[in-house]
């Protein structure tokens, strides 16, 4: 079969404010286009669809994330030093640091302090009945990672919005990513003051890394890079998970009922929920060596684009994947990455997500969307901004 070489090109600008607030038409467009699309705008080849996005994550010696996963060069240019920028031993070595606070084992031993806070948390929203989902969404994640980090006491008021802008830097250069930038880079200034002033929580992940930082295991600097590694992810993408499990549960009434029926249905719920609104929109891989993907040939140092959230409703994978439903086997969605970049606190994300869901199908009978939502404008995480609901005790 002769080789396509022929790339369609997409013109529309994916990262515009109204693409951002409504991607799932600019998705399902550049999926009819085909398996890899150049996007005019910024110069790089997107992967909308299941297969290419997996086959690149699968392949990180083809695929690099050494160069980088933004679509910006000051953003991968600061990001250098990153677990999230590194590959191989590197990034073996990175992640090894901490993985042994990440297992399923370590997990359960904060999973009764997760399951009450989610109960504090839900209680406490029922008790007002009329709430911001997002805040409510916000409450368990505040409560939870920063301790598990240890980041000190001080400073948290500043943790989700230095987060969201930590992320939005990811994006291409445009007028977001210059918005939030003094933001990001307030979160490294405050993160290296952490370090140097070694005020982290005692018997914490930041304690571990200075302990790793003493023993000439990692440079100094890498301390505060690290710390921002594991705390912006940990935070942006569940508040983005539990918010639109809300709206999901609102908006589908009958799904609500399901869960309520039979509450271990929570894992597959969960799944769903990051299939059908993938907390992370997209990030990028270089082409290492010239290669091909799908017939189509890449020469060395390109940049692709990996799609999560246009591959999680991609129809070649997904029977009906407009249709939100519990009882599908989600498993495979790529919503928390996959291969050796896979998300390292996913398990902690589902512990909360899952918390939370138990906490309201105890104590919730009905939840009711009382206004319009509104979406984050964020290149890269895709959440609510606010949704006012309304919860009818059980």
């Amino acid at each position: 079969m002769p080789m396509r070489t022929e790339i369609p090109v997409y013109h529309p600008d994916l990262y515009s404010a109204s693409a951002i607030r409504d991607t799932y038409p600019h998705y399902a467009a550049l999926r009819d286009l085909g398996p890899v699309v150049r996007l005019g705008k910024h110069k790089v080849y997107a992967l909308p669809r299941y297969a290419e996005c997996k086959q690149v994550l699968l392949d990180d010696e083809t695929f690099v994330s050494s160069g980088g996963v933004a679509l910006n060069p000051v953003a991968n240019r600061v990001g250098q030093g990153t677990t999230l920028c590194s590959d191989g031993d590197e990034h073996a070595r990175r992640r090894s640091l901490l993985s042994h606070r990440l297992t399923p084992r370590a997990l359960r031993t904060v999973q009764g302090m997760v399951d009450q806070q989610a109960v504090a948390v839900v209680q406490a929203a029922v008790a007002r009945r009329t709430v911001d989902a997002v805040e409510v969404a916000t409450a368990l994640p505040m409560s939870v990672v920063p301790d598990l980090v240890g980041w000190p006491r001080q400073g948290r008021e500043h943790l989700l919005r230095w987060a969201g802008a930590t992320f939005d830097a990811l994006g291409p250069f445009n007028r977001q990513a210059v918005r939030t930038l003094p933001s990001s880079l307030g979160m490294l200034r405050y993160a290296r003051r952490v370090v140097h002033d070694r005020s982290v929580l005692d018997g914490s992940m930041g304690h571990d890394l200075l302990c790793a930082s003493d023993e000439g295991q990692i440079m100094p600097a890498e301390c505060a890079t690290m710390m921002i590694d594991y705390l912006a992810p940990s935070l942006d993408t569940t508040i983005s998970t539990i918010s639109s499990a809300l709206h999901l549960f609102a908006s589908h009434p009958e799904q609500w009922r399901l869960l309520k029926a039979d509450p271990d249905l929570v894992p597959k719920a969960v799944n769903e929920i990051v299939r059908y609104e993938s907390p992370i929109r997209a990030f990028s891989r270089t082409a290492a060596r010239g290669t091909e993907l799908a017939g189509i040939p890449l020469p060395t140092g390109s940049r692709v684009l990996v799609l999560y959230g246009s591959a999680n409703r991609d129809p070649l994978e997904w029977d009906d994947p407009d249709t939100f439903d519990i009882r599908r086997d989600a498993a495979r969605q790529l919503g928390f990455g996959h291969g050796t970049h896979g998300c390292a606190g996913q398990g902690l994300a589902r512990m909360e997500t899952s918390a939370i869901l138990r906490a309201l199908v105890e104590h919730v009978d009905r939840i009711e969307v009382t206004g319009p939502p509104e979406w984050a404008l964020n290149n890269i995480i895709h959440r609510l901004e606010r949704l006012p609901l309304e919860l009818i005790p059980a």
